[in-house]
């Protein structure tokens, strides 16, 4: 074997079930990367369609409307979503991501922007927040009806904006709730953050990490992993605990999900006590999912549990 294909087939980093970085530099997605169109949904009733936001930085964006009643009667509600997947794998355009938006955007009578923002480890953390920012931004320079999209020009309501997203997701969604606090985005009012098995961690293990000693030595690796240049796990990033500025996430209402089976359940809960001991204001409610894992509504969505959690999100947008 030439010293070529040798470096072609032999595995630099292995984290599984997520991907492979060869020691050619090659990288092997090994989940997240099946796409369906956008369209109308028939279940659902549900309208989508794919929006360009930075071309420089591929960022984008796949945008619902509900068609129940169309054109709306009144302004709608924005959901701004940040998809899971350890920062590295997923996509808004995957079927589970596709299928939960037109689920939520029909039952909750929203707007949907489910932003695709470039990962790890090509585009290293905090790359996908500062992706993040820019969707968040661009979705705000349609107040007062001069953006880009119709749909938010004509009917979003900016006085109702809710981040949310899963995972790795849910913690952009918290960094997001945190910057607009921070720099405002003058017109958009931020009403709720919602966290589904939020990614977030820390040095000093929980008491459900201390039990799991080779799980947690993974997600230590996983996060140097996807932010190189950390300082490790209590960066502010990933660590709310170690984030200053906690106090002035901008919304005053905050649902936290966490599923009991998952290791990163004790992070939900955690969060819950950081923002009663800071400066916020506002109101946090934590749901546990009995008997689940991390982000099994993805994998099983028609089990009673998702549909809970569903209709959960669903009510805190309502």
């Amino acid at each position: 074997m030439d010293s070529t294909t040798s470096t072609e087939s032999e595995v630099a980093y292995d984290i599984p079930p997520i991907l492979k970085v060869y020691k050619n530099g090659r990288i092997e997605r090994l989940a997240g990367f099946e796409v369906v169109p956008p369209g109308l949904d028939p279940e659902t009733n549900v309208e989508s369609k794919d929006v360009v936001i930075a071309v420089k930085d591929g960022v984008s964006a796949r945008l619902y409307i509900p068609k129940t009643t169309y054109p709306p009667t009144q302004k709608l509600p924005i959901l701004v979503y940040f998809h899971g997947g350890a920062f590295i794998i997923g996509t808004p355009f995957s079927p589970n991501y596709h299928n939960l938006l037109n689920n939520v955007v029909s039952k909750a009578n929203v707007i949907g922007v489910s932003v695709h923002y470039r990962r790890a480890p090509e585009h290293p953390v905090p790359i996908a927040h500062e992706d993040s920012w820019s969707a968040l931004k661009w979705v705000a320079s349609h107040i007062g009806g001069n953006g880009v999209e119709e749909w938010l020009n004509k009917y979003g309501d900016f006085e109702k904006v809710f981040v949310a997203g899963d995972s790795a997701g849910a913690n952009i969604a918290s960094y997001l709730g945190i910057r607009v606090g921070l720099e405002q985005l003058p017109g958009l009012k931020l009403e709720g953050v919602a966290l589904v098995h939020p990614y977030f961690w820390g040095t000093e293990p929980l008491e459900c990490e201390a039990e799991r000693a080779e799980g947690t030595a993974k997600v230590h690796q996983l996060w140097r992993f996807t932010c190189p240049t950390t300082t490790g796990s209590d960066d502010p990033i990933i660590n709310p605990g170690q984030d200053p500025n906690l106090g002035k996430l901008a919304c005053g209402r905050v649902l936290v999900c966490v599923a009991e089976k998952d290791l990163l359940k004790d992070r939900g809960w955690h969060y819950k006590e950081l923002l009663q001991k800071s400066d916020w204001p506002g109101v946090v409610d934590v749901v546990e999912t009995k008997d689940e894992d991390h982000v099994f509504h993805m994998s099983d969505p028609n089990c009673d549990n998702a549909k809970a959690l569903l209709n959960q999100i669903v009510s805190f947008i309502k």
